[in-house]
């Protein structure tokens, strides 16, 4: 089975009460319940907070609530890793089993559809994968991008050879959107993480809807290209 985890912790320093912050007309959290909802692939949801109102909201909209995390893990410092590992051993006492594979989903990646969560445990089940990570392709080119130290700087990436135009540039760089985080429940319990260099899967999705919001900016960003595409 296949157990969705949207983590959703009460409190946020980047934007007060974010996961029930309003985004075009619905509480931010609800695109990610409604988007593991209309999954195909998808055998239960598993909400982890501390947040009443999160909580009300995930059970109006016929999520099972009666989990609910600990404050100690609720915190800035507490660990994900650890947050996830409490909400399985719930789950496997509650449950007298644990799933076979967990999908994390972040309330603030709201511009990720149902459809990229069905092709991303499409092509885990396919290939028989252990982890999986959705990224997107970079917009600042990590040949124009540089790293500074106290006095030198250097370029974050050198080309092999000269390029001067964009599109001669190597596309094969990505960033790690934090939209989807897909693994086989023993891997992430055996190794303590979500990505593994080397053993984690890319899954490449469209930029506009791997937007993560972290700050007021974000969200406005995130809000326009939801309007300019009707994403839903």
């Amino acid at each position: 089975m296949v157990l969705a985890i949207i983590p959703a912790r009460f409190g946020s320093k980047g934007i007060r009460r974010k996961n029930i912050v309003d985004f075009c007309g619905k509480p931010l959290i609800q695109y990610s319940i409604e988007a593991a909802i209309k999954s195909k692939y998808i055998d239960e949801i598993l909400i982890t907070s501390n947040d009443d109102d999160v909580i009300e909201l995930a059970f109006g909209l016929g999520i099972n609530t009666s989990y609910r995390r600990p404050d100690e893990l609720a915190t800035d410092s507490a660990s994900m890793v650890d947050v996830i590992k409490h909400a399985l051993e719930w789950f496997k006492n509650k449950r007298n089993q644990l799933p076979d594979s967990i999908i994390i989903l972040q309330p603030t990646s709201p511009l990720r559809i149902s459809s990229d969560i069905d092709n991303a445990l499409r092509l885990f089940k396919q290939g028989k994968l252990k982890s999986l990570v959705s990224v997107h392709k970079v917009s600042e080119h990590p040949y124009e991008c540089v790293k500074s130290g106290y006095e030198n700087w250097t370029y974050l990436e050198y080309p092999k050879q000269d390029v001067f135009r964009r599109q001669d540039y190597e596309q094969n760089f990505f960033f790690i959107n934090g939209a989807i985080y897909l693994l086989r429940t023993d891997f992430f319990l055996e190794n303590n993480t979500f990505v593994d260099k080397g053993r984690s899967f890319l899954f490449e999705m469209p930029k506009e809807r791997g937007v993560d919001i972290d700050t007021p900016l974000d969200l406005e960003i995130a809000k326009s290209i939801f309007l300019s595409n009707h994403i839903n």
